[in-house]
């Protein structure tokens, strides 16, 4: 047996300190200071995207094309105007799952998922929706083979994650979607963990629909997101209303973007996404993942020696996103958690990561794990910090 170091829980005792931040999974809290200054200045200056003529909402409108170009170039899609904004991915998903599925269709997903994708999809289900949920081994992997092994003649299409919130483990989206559109299935990507860490080619991943968030990887601000759709892909509105064009209508537009963009955008947001999106070119993604990953290593390697200490997903291979979920024995992932925070100023992310049905494989179900996700804004000292406090908070009997 072992016990937590009873340091932990001194937190009235210890003195404040700066937040380390490993939580850049959920949310990267450190923005470039880009990003910062054009929502600041957003807020000052634009107006209502597409709902006039004056210069403040011209101005809106504008920046919202650029924004829409610069990520079409991002994932090598053709034309801009396939890609509606969204106020987050699990928007995206939604609008997805609910739009392109009917009753009496079959879908095929993975245990790997998170719940913005299986909770539409359990919804669907008790409409009439057939759903094959594929298994993942005991390292959180879902083989490729296994998706054409479930095809049926009513399945309408795949969905799955490119990342894994949870393992870190990527998913081999190239030959899911070969598969899909070898058979002619709609293929649906979940690129929340991916957008803007790693390279996506809609084109060449055979991708019908990328959902994705821009407050993530992307580095923009909370609320903003969007998805792709191609042109193989019909997708129903979630919602309908207003649209800046076809007022007299008493139907919503159904061409892209408009479809799926009803009500006002997040412009002040968009405009952050905006300059997130030249950050990232700038400064490089591929430096980016690189340094991400270079910390993820790091920490991997200090703390994997610990007595007792189970950590989750493949890590024989460097194809990964920067994550690191683990647990100390058998002691709660919130209790470990909590301690980082309170004792040590490390902030992580425990529990179940809204993906159930990957803890019920990994046996991680009752005990959840806790996450450590990295960013470029990290530091190696941060993740110093990190190993040296894992470790004092074992001790031998």
């Amino acid at each position: 047996m072992s016990a937590l170091n009873p340091v932990c829980h001194r937190f009235l005792q210890r003195k404040e300190k700066q937040m380390i931040y490993f939580d850049n999974a959920a949310t990267t809290m450190m923005k470039p200071d880009c990003v910062i200054r054009a929502v600041t200045q957003a807020m000052t200056s634009l107006g209502n995207a597409g709902r006039g003529a004056h210069k403040a909402t011209l101005d809106a409108s504008r920046l919202i094309y650029e924004t829409r170009k610069k990520l079409a170039g991002l994932f090598h899609v053709k034309d801009p105007s396939r890609i509606a904004f969204t106020a987050n991915g699990t928007e995206s998903l939604n609008i997805a799952i609910k739009g392109i599925l009917r009753k009496g269709c079959h879908v095929i997903t993975t245990s790997a998922e998170h719940n913005s994708v299986l909770r539409p999809l359990y919804e669907m289900e008790a409409e009439g929706v057939e759903l094959t949920i594929l298994s993942c081994d005991s390292k959180g992997y879902v083989r490729p083979e296994q998706f054409a092994q479930a095809i049926r003649p009513a399945t309408r299409a795949i969905i799955c994650t490119h990342g894994s919130n949870l393992t870190g483990n990527l998913m081999d989206i190239r030959r899911i979607g070969e598969t899909a559109r070898r058979r002619q299935l709609l293929f649906c990507v979940d690129a929340a963990q991916t957008a803007g860490m790693f390279p996506i080619d809609v084109e060449d991943m055979n991708i019908d629909i990328l959902c994705f968030t821009g407050h993530k990887a992307l580095h923009g601000p909370q609320g903003t997101g969007g998805i792709y759709v191609g042109e193989r892909a019909c997708v129903r509105p979630l919602k309908t209303g207003g649209s800046g064009i076809l007022t007299y209508s008493r139907t919503h537009p159904d061409r892209m973007p408009e479809a799926l963009e009803a009500g006002t955008l997040n412009g002040h947001g968009l405009a952050g996404l905006h300059a997130a999106l030249d950050y990232l070119r700038e400064t490089g993604m591929d430096i980016i993942r690189k340094q991400a990953m270079e910390l993820m290593w790091q920490f991997y390697h200090g703390v994997r020696e610990i007595p007792d200490i189970r950590i989750y997903g493949d890590f024989d291979t460097t194809d990964r996103c920067p994550v690191v979920s683990l647990n100390l024995g058998t002691y709660d992932s919130a209790s470990v958690s909590d301690e980082l925070y309170l004792s040590y100023g490390i902030a992580t992310r425990p529990g179940g990561h809204c993906a159930p049905l990957m803890h019920r494989a990994l046996g991680t179900r009752e005990q959840g794990a806790v996450r450590f996700s990295f960013s470029h804004f990290n530091t190696e000292q941060e993740v110093e910090a990190a190993v040296k406090a894992l470790w004092e908070m074992y001790l031998p009997e």
